[in-house]
Formats: structure tokens, C-alpha cells, sequence
């Protein structure tokens, strides 16, 4: 591959790296790891493009905002990747969507199993903030999936529209930790931690977890569960708060969310459009999306890069055992805990 270059080194095992991407170069030589870090190539400003046009083609715009993949506060890069940091641009589109006079409301498609805690609620709070300064209405379309952070988001907008196919809810709270002991102690490695804190390792996967260290970890998770119900006791008063089983995590498809009051309709992205309008007394607005120069947007399903080709050196990943993949705490819906590793392990 002519755009390909290899890193060689005496005893060293080397990424490969698409040149024109100016990621960092990783190589590990005789057991040590030396990174070489490129300038991040600028992609440009954002740009707007219209990708569904009202026949009446009257003034004013709707401004749509993609959400899709992980919610984190990492950049989703990797090898071959041209992935953006969710959160950052997320606020940089609500910034041009309040900078344009002729914005009239805007939409925010969701597509999206939740994420971090911290990430769900700073978007959540940005969006919140959003109306408050601006007056806009916001409008939340789920597709496919939209659980536990990606509900969470959603519950910032006036109205909320899923497909009838939407799976949603997923409220709850999960922090993924594993005990590798055996599994190590199959290699002959063992643990050799010199440390001062009863719990400055808390959640290590060297040994078993114990019952007061479970039951510090537990309390953190119940108060960030706490606040996912009182966010949406705030902004869904229609909900019946007292439906314990709307908070334990499971998912619901769109009936049932709109019959539990999650959600405000059922629809698409058309309907979702319309809504807008009508909501920002903007019936022949245009449809815009806010996309990298070099990231087109035809059509209203567009999606900003996000994931990346791979994380890490290893084709394998095994839950917990890469030392620089940080745990946290995530409201998602995760049947599969190597999510975290494809997102940067965040």
C-alpha cells in the first residue's frame, strides 16, 4: 500500500499508520514504548449542508444534529480513523445552529447506547443551555437505538420522536470491572503493587473484589442512578415516576415508550422535520446538517465518523487487561462489555 509506512526498529513491533492521517506513531522497542505524536491535521470548520428541502421554500433553516455511536469525552480515533471527540462536536454544532440568525429550531437524531456518565450529562446540559440562550425548540429523533446516555440526551428536547422500530430506556448504571487473577497466575504473573490508601486500587483486576470495596463502588453507581430519575422527573412530568421497572435497565421498543410517556410520538425523520417547523413557526425551513468540509451530508441519515478501524495493537481484546483503558461509569445499554475497548476504553 503506496500510502502506508512502516516504523522499523532492532527488536520491535510497529504500527502501521496511514501517513496523510498524521496519527501518533506507537513503537515498542526491546520492551519499552517510545510515541512519536504527528500534528493533528485540522479538518476544517463546519460547514452547512441541506439535506431536506421544504417545496414551499420559504426563509429559515432547521438544523439537524447527528448523535450516533458511543457517548464519550475521548476522541473515537484509531488507526485509519477520521473519528471526533462526541462531546466536543456536539457543542461546536449547537454553537453554529446559535450563531445563525436564520435558524428556526433544531434537531438532534439520535443513534446511540448511551455512554459515560460525565459525557451524557455534559451534552445534556449543553443542549438545556442551548434553549435557554437561543429560545430554539429541539426536537429528539431516535433511531435505531437510543439507551441509557442516548435517552438520557433526549430528554433535554421539547418533543422526542422515535421510529417504530426505537429501542430505548436502558436507565441504569454499570461500571465493568473484572478479576483476572487466574487468568494471570496462568502466565506466571502476579502482582506486585506497592501503594499507600486502603482503596487507592479500588476495582484492581489483581485480586477479588472485597465487600467494602463493593460496597463504595455501589454507592457511586446508585447516585448517578439517582440522577437519571431526577432528570427525568424534570423533564418528562408526564412519566410516571413510580414505575420501578421504567429504572432497571431494561429497554422498551417505541409503543411501549410512548405509552410509558418516554417518548412524545412515534414517526421519522420527515415527521421529525415537520414537528420542527411547526415548533419554530418555520414551515418551508430548509433541512441543514453541520458537517466537515470534507465529511458530506446528502441525505438526513448522514453520519459523522466516529468509529475507529482499530484501538489498539492487538487484533484481540480482553476485558481488563490493557492498564491504559481507563473504567468508568456509564449510563448505557451493554450487553457486550468490550464496547468500551472499541470506544478507547473509556
Amino acid at each position: 500500500m503506496a500510502n502506508m509506512r512502516r516504523v522499523v526498529g532492532p527488536i520491535c513491533l510497529a504500527l502501521l499508520v496511514c501517513a496523510g492521517c498524521k496519527q501518533p506513531v506507537q513503537v515498542v522497542t526491546e520492551g519499552h514504548v517510545i510515541t512519536h505524536s504527528s500534528p493533528v491535521e485540522d479538518r476544517g470548520p463546519l460547514a452547512q449542508m441541506p439535506v431536506i428541502a421544504d417545496r414551499q421554500q420559504q426563509s429559515g433553516k432547521i438544523a439537524l444534529i447527528d448523535v450516533d455511536g458511543l457517548i464519550l469525552d475521548a476522541p473515537l480515533a484509531g488507526m485509519g480513523s477520521m473519528g471526533e471527540n462526541p462531546v466536543a462536536v456536539f457543542r461546536e454544532r449547537l454553537d453554529c445552529a446559535a450563531a445563525d440568525p436564520c435558524c428556526r429550531a433544531v434537531i438532534v437524531r439520535i443513534n446511540s447506547p448511551g455512554g459515560g456518565v460525565t459525557a451524557s450529562d455534559i451534552m445534556w446540559r449543553d443542549l438545556r443551555t442551548f434553549k435557554a440562550r437561543t429560545g430554539l425548540p429541539v426536537v429528539a429523533c431516535l433511531m435505531d437505538v437510543a439507551t441509557g446516555g442516548g435517552y438520557y440526551l433526549a430528554t433535554a428536547a421539547d418533543h422526542i420522536v422515535a421510529h417504530p422500530t426505537t429501542i430505548t430506556g436502558g436507565m441504569g448504571v454499570i461500571l465493568n470491572l473484572y478479576n483476572l487473577q487466574d487468568t494471570l497466575m496462568q502466565y506466571n504473573i502476579a502482582g506486585a503493587q506497592v501503594k499507600a490508601g486502603a482503596h487507592v486500587d479500588l476495582g484492581t483486576p489483581l485480586e477479588p473484589m472485597d465487600k467494602d470495596a463493593r460496597q463504595i463502588l455501589q454507592h457511586i453507581a446508585d447516585q448517578f442512578h439517582e440522577r437519571f430519575r431526577n432528570v427525568v422527573r424534570m423533564t418528562r412530568p408526564e412519566h410516571d415516576p413510580g414505575r420501578a421497572e421504567d429504572f432497571d435497565g431494561r429497554i422498551w421498543p417505541a409503543a411501549a415508550a410512548l405509552q410509558r410517556k418516554l417518548i412524545d410520538s412515534i414517526g421519522y425523520v420527515d415527521d421529525a422535520a415537520d414537528i420542527a417547523r411547526r415548533l419554530g413557526n418555520a414551515p418551508g425551513a430548509c433541512v441543514v446538517m453541520f458537517h466537515r468540509c470534507n465529511d458530506p451530508a446528502r441525505s438526513p441519515y448522514a453520519v459523522s465518523p466516529n468509529s475507529p478501524m482499530q484501538t489498539g495493537m492487538l487484533p484481540l481484546s480482553l476485558p481488563g487487561l490493557e492498564r491504559t483503558q481507563l473504567p468508568a461509569f456509564l449510563y448505557i445499554w451493554q450487553p457486550e462489555p468490550t464496547l468500551e475497548h472499541r470506544a478507547g476504553g473509556r
